[in-house]
């Protein structure tokens, strides 16, 4: 398996190239966190994210527990342009309620608790075209070291349309049929592997259930293959608030291929949540570029660059054999 390393580069090398493309060697996925990146997959790459969770909530109040499975199921597709991108979210769940009163009795349920198709659309990228970011190919430092435009964040929009069912237990009461959702994503890459996402969400606008939603999401790659992340989600509405705690990492089994894992709690009791989460990511990639036609790919530019390298090393001793002669 290629090293994380060599992918890094050759991501660096692709930003150079293609300007404001967002496709990428190496998977980019939104998981295990429940943020949206401000990036796209990039032009025809179709990429799967989900995964099996296990929820319990405990409301002390209400004298209810409820212990639920569901499944995260997310389809991404990088269409026309590289900053656009469409996606279907859906979130599918089975609860078993139980109330812990003087009456004990139990109720379940399931339906999706989200299906939600929308659009996100790259607005402002602080690294477009610059270059100065291109990758020093000699010198770690330079391609690590802080700059401050690392402050200036790339920015997307978001929106998309829900569909609730009638009489749907996860909302509610009369939240039913298609209603509007918008978000901002905001996104810091900073050097050493650091990567600082924010979400700004207004959901099922008009009705009952408008939540807003602020999410922020670190993430730090601690290995060639791995890395952690921990995110704070705050939610606010009539109907539920919260704020989530979740923490996890994910490890990169291929280019392709990523796998995830994440713990959700939270600090209050009505209800408090703890739950786990397993995921994985895939993408199809069918993405070209113009660059990969005529022969300058990320993979064969770092291939040249290295090359070059080594010829120059080799000149270079070259030289100084001549040199040595010559004194003599």
């Amino acid at each position: 398996m290629k090293s994380l390393k060599t992918y890094v580069l050759l991501i660096a090398l692709t930003f150079s190239y293609q300007g404001y493309s967002q496709y990428t060697e190496v998977i980019n996925s939104n998981r295990p966190g429940v943020s949206q990146s401000a990036f796209s997959v990039g032009t025809n790459v179709i990429q799967f994210e989900g995964g099996p969770y296990m929820l319990n909530e405990n409301h002390n109040l209400l004298d209810r527990e409820d212990k639920s499975y569901g499944i995260d199921f997310t389809v991404r597709y990088g269409l026309l342009w590289p900053q656009l991108e469409l996606n279907l979210q859906t979130t599918f769940q089975s609860t078993n309620r139980t109330y812990t009163n003087t009456v004990p009795n139990e109720d379940s349920f399931s339906n999706f608790k989200t299906l939600t198709l929308g659009a996100k659309y790259l607005v402002y990228d602080p690294f477009k075209n610059a270059e100065e970011e291109k990758p020093n190919l000699y010198s770690w430092k330079a391609n690590h070291s802080f700059k401050w435009k690392y402050l200036i964040p790339a920015v997307a929009v978001y929106a998309g349309a829900n569909y609730d069912t009638t009489d749907n237990p996860f909302t509610a009461s009369g939240v039913e049929g298609i209603s509007p959702k918008i978000a901002i994503a905001t996104q810091n890459n900073f050097s050493g592997g650091w990567v600082f996402v924010m979400n700004f969400i207004k959901d099922r606008i008009g009705t009952d259930q408008s939540d807003f939603t602020f999410i922020l999401t670190l993430t730090k790659s601690i290995t060639d293959q791995w890395a952690v992340f921990a995110e704070s989600q705050n939610i606010s509405s009539d109907f539920y608030a919260d704020n989530l705690i979740r923490f996890g990492g994910a490890y990169l089994w291929s280019k392709n291929l990523q796998l995830d894992t994440a713990f959700t709690f939270n600090t209050k009791d009505t209800p408090s949540v703890f739950a786990v989460t397993l995921g994985a990511s895939y993408r199809l990639d069918f993405h070209k570029d113009k660059e990969e036609k005529d022969g300058t790919s990320a993979e064969e530019e770092l291939e040249r660059q290295e090359n070059k390298a080594r010829g120059e090393k080799k000149n270079k001793r070259k030289k100084e054999d001549v040199d040595f002669d010559s004194d003599n």
